[in-house]
């Protein structure tokens, strides 16, 4: 079964208030298997544009990514970073190549 993966260009405006996002989503994460494999970090855009920010967090299946994002406990977490922060967030589906 293929991995999931959310993937984030996003830039924070309000890291205070954004570190309450942060840890209203560690449950929902959890939950779905969720696990970051960026977070932030040094990198280059080497092509297009992308926000300052990149996160990529991988599940143990897609569907598991879209539930996570679905749920109603991230749905909250979501309310927090509302006006503090903007993203741009894929869902993929990994290959099992």
């Amino acid at each position: 079964m293929a991995k999931g993966y959310w993937i984030a260009h996003g830039r924070v405006d309000d890291p205070a208030a954004y570190d309450l996002y942060r840890a209203a989503n560690a449950a929902p994460l959890a939950e779905y298997g969720g696990r970051f494999l960026v977070r932030g970090g040094a990198r280059e855009t080497m092509e297009g544009a992308a926000k300052p920010r990149t996160v990529v967090i991988e599940f143990p299946s897609y569907q598991a990514a879209l539930d996570c994002y679905r749920s109603d406990g991230y749905q909250a977490a979501m309310q927090l970073r509302q006006g503090i922060s903007e993203s741009d967030l894929v869902i993929a589906e990994g290959w099992d190549g």
